[in-house]
Order: C-alpha cells, then sequence, then structure tokens
C-alpha cells in the first residue's frame, strides 16, 4: 500500500490539521473533530450540522461555509461520528434558531445524529432532522436499513444552506430538506476497490476485467457485477435504473456526476457526453450539472449520477453564492 500518511491510526488528525492551516475561513476542533465555519453562526439563522465518516472528502467538511454548512462531524474513515460529535458540532453552530441535522441513511450515522439531538433538545437546542436516502442500487445492505445516502446529500446542503442564509426560519428549512431529499435518486458504478489506510488492503477484489454496479461508497457490494464495458455502454447502466425508479422522470433537473476519488476529469466528462443524451431521451432537463469529485470513496475509481428532479425554487437557491473550501461559485 502506497499512502501519503504517518502512521494510518493519525491520518483524520492529521488531515484536520491541515484543512485549518490551509483554510483561515474554517475553525477546527480538534478535540471533537468538528470543523466549523471560523465566525459564528450569525444570531437568526438557522444551523446546518452534517457530517459522517471521512473518507469521502470534500464531503461534508468541504461543504462548510457560506452558503452550505456551518458545521461538520468528521468520523474515522468510513466510521460515524459520535454522538458527543455530532452534539459538539450542534452546540457550536446553533445561534438560537435552531439546527438543521442533515443524515446520510447509513444505520451508525441515523443512531448516532438521533441520540445527539435528544441530547441538543434536552439543552434547549431546537433540532430537525432530515434523512438522504437516493441510491437506487438497493433497498436494504449489510450497511444501512434501506437506502443508502449519496450523493443527493451534496445537492441538498447546496440549495438548503442558500435558503437559510436567506434568513428562512427552522420549519421552512427542514420542509425544503425533505423536498431535495424525495426529488433524488443516485447510481454508482466502481472499476476499482478502494483501500482503507488501517486496513492497508483493497476493501474488496475486483478484477482487471470487471466492474461493480451499483457500488456503495464505502466499496459495498454493488445489484451486480459484469465485464468491464465500453463508457457508452457504463452510462446506460447508470441512468436507466435512475429513470426506471422515478416512474416519471420528465421535467427539469439538477445533475452531479462525482468522482469516487481516482476517475480523472477527462474521463468525467467523456462519460457524462454519454450520459447526457439519455437523459435527454427519457425526458430530463439538465438544467444545472456539477461535475467533479464532490462525494468520494478515498482513491476507488469510479462514478456517482445524481439526479434531482428540481422546481424553480430549488434551481434559484442552487445558483445562489457559495464559498466553501469545496465548493465556489457567484461570490
Amino acid at each position: 500500500m502506497k499512502k501519503f500518511v504517518n502512521d494510518p491510526a493519525d491520518v483524520l488528525a492529521e488531515a484536520l490539521r491541515g484543512i485549518g492551516a490551509a483554510h483561515p475561513e474554517l475553525r477546527v476542533d480538534a478535540e471533537n473533530r468538528v470543523i466549523l465555519r471560523a465566525e459564528p453562526t450569525r444570531a437568526g439563522k438557522v444551523a446546518l450540522v452534517s457530517g459522517g465518516g471521512s473518507g469521502h472528502e470534500p464531503m461534508h467538511g468541504g461543504f462548510v461555509g457560506r452558503g452550505m454548512l456551518d458545521a461538520a462531524a468528521a468520523g474515522e474513515v468510513f466510521t460515524s461520528p459520535t454522538p458527543d460529535q455530532v452534539l459538539a458540532a450542534t452546540q457550536a453552530a446553533d445561534s438560537g434558531a435552531g439546527v438543521l441535522h442533515i443524515v446520510k441513511n447509513y444505520t451508525g450515522d441515523v443512531l448516532n445524529f438521533e441520540m445527539a439531538a435528544e441530547l441538543a433538545a434536552a439543552e434547549g437546542v431546537e433540532v430537525e432532522s432530515v434523512l438522504v436516502a437516493d441510491d437506487v442500487a438497493v433497498q436494504d445492505s449489510t450497511w444501512t436499513a434501506g437506502r443508502r445516502g449519496t450523493g443527493t446529500t451534496v445537492v441538498l446542503e447546496k440549495i438548503v444552506g442558500a435558503l437559510a442564509e436567506e434568513g428562512a426560519d427552522l420549519a421552512a428549512v427542514a420542509a425544503l430538506a425533505r423536498r431535495v431529499s424525495a426529488a433524488g435518486r443516485s447510481m454508482g458504478v466502481a472499476l476499482t476497490s478502494c483501500t482503507v489506510p488501517a486496513a492497508g488492503r483493497p476493501t474488496f477484489e475486483l478484477p482487471d476485467d470487471e466492474m461493480e454496479v451499483g457500488v456503495g461508497i464505502h466499496g459495498e457490494p454493488g445489484r451486480t457485477r459484469v465485464k468491464l464495458a465500453s463508457a457508452r455502454e457504463i452510462a446506460k447502466l447508470l441512468v436507466d435504473p435512475i429513470v426506471h425508479d422515478f416512474g416519471d422522470a420528465v421535467g427539469p433537473a439538477i445533475v452531479l456526476l462525482s468522482g469516487l476519488g481516482a476517475t480523472p476529469l477527462i474521463e468525467q466528462y467523456l462519460l457524462y457526453g454519454e450520459i447526457a443524451p439519455l437523459l435527454t431521451a427519457a425526458g430530463i432537463d439538465a438544467q444545472r450539472v456539477l461535475i467533479g469529485d464532490y462525494i468520494t470513496s478515498l482513491d476507488m475509481a469510479g462514478v456517482s449520477l445524481t439526479v434531482v428532479k428540481a422546481d424553480d425554487e430549488m434551481l434559484r437557491l442552487w445558483d445562489a453564492p457559495v464559498v466553501t473550501p469545496g465548493l465556489r461559485w457567484g461570490a
């Protein structure tokens, strides 16, 4: 295993130190492993808090900043943050207007965020939660009860973050978050496994002439393992399940194609060139498209396609300025 690490046990702590050194607009709570905006949440603004296992960067810590999150709790690699971490993030971000927890549907995340919300409520912090469960590849897996949460999380954090910046109250922010979550579908494919530093070996074996269709962002098994195919064939394997799951996919949409950590941008754009006409043929009007590494799986070669059916309010908020380490435009 070749990795830029010192001790595999210290990867998260040392990465957080690097984030703090690189981004003065952020504040890193090293004890609780929480990334926050350097400036406190302004009075009257609903705070957005998310988090999860590390290894998916820039999600979530890279999306802390103006127009998106106020705080993110960083668990160990592919491991949920603890309730104490989420509670620390919630308390630090709250300015009195309440906190929205954005939670991906993995058992550990769900349980730990629920416990943190209960603890925060006991201390007088009003908390609402939204669950993202958008992965059409599976209904159940060993990692979660129900669908896994993937790329819709990024779109949701951007749209809802913009509404919170405008001063909407907690009920309105939570309601929009649930609408976005319900409107999103994702599907992934992997050409290689990833290697967790502490394990020192690939999470799963994948022969050079095969690919995993429907893979999870932690390397969970997908729908099927098939022979390596062309980009044109892979595009269809990504689009068809999403379209089928929507039932009625016709209308405007926000589309995210995220590399999983080791897929060059030239290949991501090549692949999107094959995806775009398939979306059009299904009646999906991709009015906003984002391509790059936004939700990754360490060093996995692969991609995840997300389609969020969007109304006018979602599109307007998507266009609002955002300034975070992992995403920025219009400011």
